[in-house]
């Protein structure tokens, strides 16, 4: 099938083509107006599909690095520049990403900052949040969703009594006012500070870089590590956030959880664990239950120089969908230079032309775009193929407009 429509006004043509039988999908392909860069041809359409836990089982993920690299820099109006640990808690129309750094400013002390984002294509309302007040450093930002439009976000204070990490937890109706203060920034205090009740040496454990709630039927699941006992990812349960139980060992050996997302597939709940170990990769651990975790596997490893020791991961989720994870890394050994940078789960689109050449898609832009590399002043047609956000189960193919260097197409999937 086939149907034409004109934009007068810009002289554009966008065709609309759909597949033919045999596949589980219809695909539209549409040429919409507008200007990619140079060399690439822009699709729109790609983001991730609902949660499948048969994707992750297999270890079978179309992830894409983020064309802007890094996604989020420091500023520039202060001498001390390393921003990390990165948290996002979705809202009704937008996200608020959650970071601990130094962001642009006039001492090295982390201190947890927030900035807010329609779509991770622009970026507003960049903020301090948490101030370290009497601690040297408040990081390892982890924040959730708290009651009605509130947020709950945990990090790390230090030092506490004998130069020792502690988890330190801020609760808000509206992310604006703070542990029952008035809104603006507010001022760590040791009051904050949360204990972990029947966790073995807690007064002695080093709890640094992993501070993760999962909330679930009015119960906060708290995974923890102790730098002191480690390779072993910690479980506490409560029904407040500041009055936990100790529970046992949810995963070992392990590296260092900075995320859990819960999410559903064919009516049964998935437990979605994200994990690094200061290195040039990233690890998940996938379950069934939220108190035990199956080994963990490789997620995916750095670029190049830039992000070449990852220290920190926060999930990006939309309802049902986990759209991609961001992540704080840097050159520096001494991981005091982070910028964050971002992976998107996509769908995987190749783009066939008329000598059955494929193109494939190198970046993404955002959690739903992504940018094929072409030659420059390139025009051709030929076919289109539309893969799941495994890249190896194909959806549905169909004819290419003619299209080039510069432009922009929209796909759209109907079953």
């Amino acid at each position: 099938m086939r149907g034409n429509r004109s934009w007068s006004a810009v002289g554009l043509v966008s065709i609309l083509l759909f597949s033919g039988p045999g596949f589980g999908f219809k695909i539209q392909v549409e040429k919409i107006p507008g200007q990619a860069e140079e060399g690439f041809i822009e699709i729109h359409g790609v983001g991730s599909d609902n949660f499948s836990a048969e994707i992750w089982e297999a270890g079978r993920l179309h992830f894409l690095p983020e064309y802007r690299s890094p996604l989020i820099r420091p500023k520039w109006d202060g001498v001390f520049r390393n921003i990390y640990a990165p948290s996002v808690v979705p809202r009704n129309d937008d996200w608020r990403v959650f970071y601990g750094a130094w962001d642009g400013s006039d001492r090295p002390n982390d201190r947890l900052y927030s900035i807010d984002t329609p779509d991770f294509l622009t970026f507003h309302h960049r903020r301090l949040v948490i101030e370290n007040g009497p601690f040297i450093h408040v990081c390892n930002s982890h924040a959730i969703p708290w009651e009605d439009g509130g947020v709950l976000l945990a990090g790390t204070a230090y030092p506490v009594e004998n130069g020792l990490n502690k988890p330190i937890v801020f609760t808000s109706p509206d992310g604006e006012a703070w542990n029952g203060e008035p809104a603006g920034v507010y001022t760590a205090s040791p009051k904050d500070l949360i204990p972990i009740g029947g966790y073995p040496g807690f007064e002695q454990a080093d709890n640094n870089g992993a501070n993760v709630f999962l909330e679930e039927n009015g119960k906060f699941h708290f995974y923890f590590f102790n730098f002191k006992d480690a390779g072993k990812i910690h479980h506490a349960v409560g029904g407040d956030p500041r009055r936990l139980e100790y529970q046992g060992v949810a995963l070992e050996p392990s590296a260092i959880v900075n995320d859990v997302k819960r999410f559903e597939d064919e009516g049964q709940n998935h437990y979605l664990m994200g994990l690094h170990r200061n290195g040039d990769r990233l690890f998940y651990s996938l379950s069934v239950s939220p108190a035990s975790f199956s080994p963990q596997r490789e997620l995916f490893t750095h670029l190049d120089e830039s992000d070449l020791y990852i220290v920190a991961l926060g999930w990006v989720t939309e309802g049902n969908r986990l759209l991609g994870v961001l992540y704080g890394a840097g050159a520096s050994p001494a991981l005091n230079r982070n910028r964050i940078f971002a992976r998107w789960l996509q769908k995987k689109i190749v783009l066939v032309d008329e000598d059955g050449r494929e193109h494939f898609a190198s970046w993404a832009l955002g959690p739903d775009r992504q940018m094929v590399k072409v030659p420059a002043e390139s025009k051709f047609q030929g076919t289109v193929k539309v893969y799941g956000d495994d890249g190896v189960t194909l959806l549905g193919e169909t004819l290419l407009p003619k299209v080039g260097s510069g432009e922009i197409l929209r796909v759209k999937l109907e079953e």
